[in-house]
C-alpha cells in the first residue's frame, strides 16, 4: 500500500477513537453498495449505448451481415484496450474474485476497478454472447477490496465487503435485493450471521436505491404472473427440473471443452480471430445469440416467440409450432457454444445472463411440447414454465438454488410460483451436483482445491499459506557421509533430532535420519569411518510436494502417517520440513482470524 497522506492518517486516528469497528463496517457496506450500483449502471449504459449506436445507425439500414463482423471488432477492441490502456489481462469476474478471496486474502488489483467497465461493454455491445452481471460483480468487488485495504480492514472484513459488493451489483441490475443477498451467501460462502446480515442488507438496499435513481422503475424482465399454479402441474415441473439438470450438465461440459480448446491456442491473436469468426458465423445465422438476450426472454415471457425468432436465416414458417419448438431447442443448444467461445476469444462478461437465456428458452420449449403433443388434456402455462426454466438452469449451472428461487420470485413481483420454483430448482440442483460437484464459477478452483466453501474446516485449510509453516533450520547430510561426519557436522551443530539425507549430485531427498536411528552407535568411534548415511537412513513416512499438495492433503498425510515432522520438496528438490505442532498452531491462528 502507498504511504498515507497526513490528513488521511488523522482521519484514520479520529475514526479509531470515535467510531467502533462494527459501525464503520456498516458505513463501508453502504459505500460499497453505492459504488457497486454505480458500476453496474455505468456498465449497462455503456453497453446499451454501443448497441444503440450499432443497431440504430448501421444494422437497421444495411444488411444484417454486419452481425458477422461486429463480434470480431469487439474482441479486437478488447485486446487493444487490455494491452495498451489497462496493460493487464482482465480476468473473468466471479471466478477471479473467488480466487482473490481464497489465495490473495481478498486483495484485488486496482486495475480491476475499471478493467471490466472498459472491456465488458465492448464485448457485449459488439455481440459477444455473455452477460454483464459478472463484470458488475468484479468491478464492485475490486472497489470494495481496495476500500478495505485503504482503511486497513482485516481479511474477514475484506471478504464480507466483497460479498456486499456482489449483493449490491446483483441488486442494482435485477432490482431483486433479497436474491442478491442470497447470491452473495451461496456463491461466496459467507456465514449467515447477524454480523454479516446487516452489512449485506445495507449494501443491497443502497445499491437498489442507486439503481432506481438512475433507471427509475425499468426492470430487465418486466412481468407479472397471470396464470396461477395448479397442483396437477407438479409432475410437469418435476420433469422440467430433470431436463434443466441435464442441460446444466451439458452446459458445464461444453464450457469446459471449449475453454480447453482455446487454452491450446497460445497466441491471443489466434484466439480472438478464431473466436471472432466463430461468433460471427453463429450470430449471422442465429441473430438471437447476439448480446445478452433479454429481448428474446421478454418476448417468450410475453407469449410472443415469433418476435424473437422472426430473423431466422432460413425464413422458416413460424406459424408451425414444431418449427418454433425446433428453433427454440436449437438456441438452447448453440447458446452455450456462443458464450464459451466469447470467453475463449478474450471477451469479458458473465455467465449469469446466458444461463437465464437458455433456461427461458428451455422452459418455453418444454411447455410447448406438453401443450401440443396431444397426450395431455389440460395445457400448462408457457409463461410460467419460461420463468421456472430460468430458475432451474440457474440452480444447476451456478449451483445456487436459493438464488434461483428468490430471483424469479422477486422479478415476478410475488411468490405465486414459489412451489414450482422450489420443485424444479431442487431437482435440477440435486442431479447436477451429483454429476458435477462444482459450478461454472468454481470449476477450476474446486479442481485445484483452492475453493472456499461453507465447510469451516475446509475453508480455514484453504486460506492457510503453506510457505509460512515450512521450517528450514534442519541440518542436511548426504548419502555418502560417514557416521563420524554425521555426528560432527550435523548432530553436534543442530538442535533438531531429524536430518534430511540428500543425494551427493542433484541434492534430491533420499531419506531421513532420526537421532534414534544412530543413538546406539553414535559414540562408537570405531564405526565412524565404516557406517555411511545411506545405511542408517529410512524412508520418510510421507513426503509433502509443495507444487501439488494442498493443506487438506497435507493434514491427511500427517493423520495417516502419524508423523510429527514431514519433509517438503519442490520440483523434486528438498526445501525443509513441516511440523505438526506448527501446522496446528497456524490452523488455530487462522481460525481465530476468521471467527473473531
Amino acid at each position: 500500500m502507498p504511504r498515507k497522506h497526513p490528513i488521511f492518517k488523522k482521519i484514520l486516528i479520529w475514526r479509531t477513537k470515535h467510531i467502533s469497528d462494527k459501525q464503520f463496517v456498516f458505513f463501508l457496506s453502504v459505500l460499497v453498495g453505492i459504488t457497486s450500483g454505480i458500476g453496474a449502471v455505468i456498465l449497462k449504459n455503456l453497453t446499451h449505448f454501443i448497441q444503440h449506436l450499432l443497431e440504430g445507425n448501421l444494422v437497421r439500414y444495411y444488411h444484417h451481415a454486419f452481425y458477422f463482423l461486429f463480434p470480431l471488432i469487439g474482441f479486437i477492441l478488447v485486446y487493444l484496450v487490455s494491452k495498451y490502456v489497462i496493460r493487464a489481462k482482465v480476468s473473468h469476474g466471479i471466478p477471479s474474485t473467488l480466487y482473490a478471496i481464497a489465495k490473495r486474502k481478498g486483495v484485488i488489483r486496482k486495475f480491476q476497478m475499471f478493467g471490466s467497465i472498459l472491456t465488458a461493454p465492448l464485448t457485449v455491445g459488439f455481440g459477444g454472447s455473455v452477460g454483464l452481471e459478472g463484470p458488475s460483480v468484479a468491478t464492485g468487488a475490486a472497489i470494495s477490496s481496495n476500500i478495505s485495504r485503504l482503511f486497513r480492514m482485516n481479511q474477514k472484513t475484506k471478504t464480507l465487503l466483497i460479498g456486499c459488493a456482489a449483493a449490491g451489483a446483483l441488486s442494482s441490475i435485477f432490482k431483486a435485493p433479497i436474491a442478491a443477498i442470497i447470491f452473495a451467501i451461496e456463491v461466496f460462502s459467507l456465514d449467515l450471521t447477524m454480523v454479516s446480515m446487516l452489512p449485506l442488507l445495507l449494501a443491497s438496499l443502497s445499491a437498489i436505491i442507486t439503481s432506481y435513481f438512475f433507471f427509475g422503475d425499468d426492470v430487465l424482465l418486466p412481468f407479472r404472473i397471470e396464470d396461477n399454479f395448479i397442483i396437477s402441474d407438479v409432475p410437469f415441473y418435476a420433469f422440467l427440473g430433470v431436463c434443466t439438470a441435464f442441460v446444466s450438465i451439458y452446459f458445464n461440459q461444453v464450457y469446459e471443452k471449449v475453454q480447453d480448446f482455446f487454452d491450446k491456442l497460445n497466441s491471443p491473436i489466434k484466439k480472438l480471430l478464431v473466436g471472432g469468426f466463430a461468433i460471427g458465423v453463429l450470430v449471422f445465422f442465429i441473430p438471437p445469440l447476439y448480446g445478452e438476450g433479454f429481448e428474446t426472454m421478454n418476448s417468450l415471457i410475453a407469449g410472443n416467440p415469433q418476435k424473437a425468432l422472426e430473423n431466422n436465416f432460413f425464413n422458416l414458417d413460424l406459424t408451425n409450432i414444431w418449427v418454433v419448438i425446433a428453433l427454440l431447442a436449437g438456441l438452447v443448444f448453440f447458446k452455450i457454444f456462443a458464450s464459451a467461445i466469447t470467453f475463449g476469444a478474450g471477451g469479458v462478461g458473465g455467465i449469469f445472463a446466458p444461463t437465464l437465456f437458455m433456461g427461458s428458452l428451455m422452459g418455453n420449449c418444454i411447455a410447448k411440447i406438453i401443450n401440443h403433443c396431444g397426450l395431455f388434456s389440460s395445457p400448462v402455462s408457457e409463461s410460467n414454465f419460461t420463468l421456472v426454466g430460468m430458475a432451474g438452469l440457474l440452480a444447476g449451472v451456478l449451483q445456487a438454488p436459493l438464488t434461483a428461487i428468490f430471483l424469479i420470485a422477486e422479478l415476478t413481483g410475488g411468490y405465486d410460483l414459489f412451489i414450482p420454483l422450489m420443485i424444479t430448482s431442487a431437482i435440477s440442483f440435486g442431479i447436477t451436483r451429483f454429476y458435477t460437484p462444482h459450478s461454472v464459477y468454481t470449476m477450476e478452483l474446486g479442481r485445484k482445491g483452492d475453493l472456499i466453501t461453507h465447510d469451516k474446516d475446509h475453508a480455514i485449510l484453504t486460506l492457510m499459506d503453506i510457505h509460512k509453516v515450512i521450517e528450514t533450520n534442519f541440518t542436511s547430510v548426504t548419502t555418502k557421509m560417514t557416521l563420524g561426519e554425521i555426528v560432527n557436522n550435523a548432530v553436534v551443530k543442530s538442535n533438531r533430532n531429524i536430518f534430511p539425507v540428500l543425494d551427493e549430485k542433484d541434492k534430491t531427498l533420499k531419506g531421513v535420519i532420526l537421532l534414534d536411528d544412530i543413538r546406539s552407535i553414535m559414540f562408537d568411534q570405531k564405526l565412524y569411518d565404516k557406517v555411511l548415511a545411506i545405511e542408517v537412513m529410512q524412508k520418510p513416512p510421507a513426503i509433502i510436494n509443495i507444487d501439488k499438495d494442498k493443506m487438506t492433503v497435507i493434514m491427511k498425510k500427517f493423520q495417516d502417517s502419524n508423523a510429527w515432522n514431514l519433509p517438503v520438496i519442490k520440483d523434486g528438490m528438498y526445501v525443509g520440513f513441516i511440523s505438526k505442532s506448527k501446522l496446528l498452531t497456524a490452523y488455530r491462528r487462522e481460525l481465530i482470524n476468521i471467527t473473531s
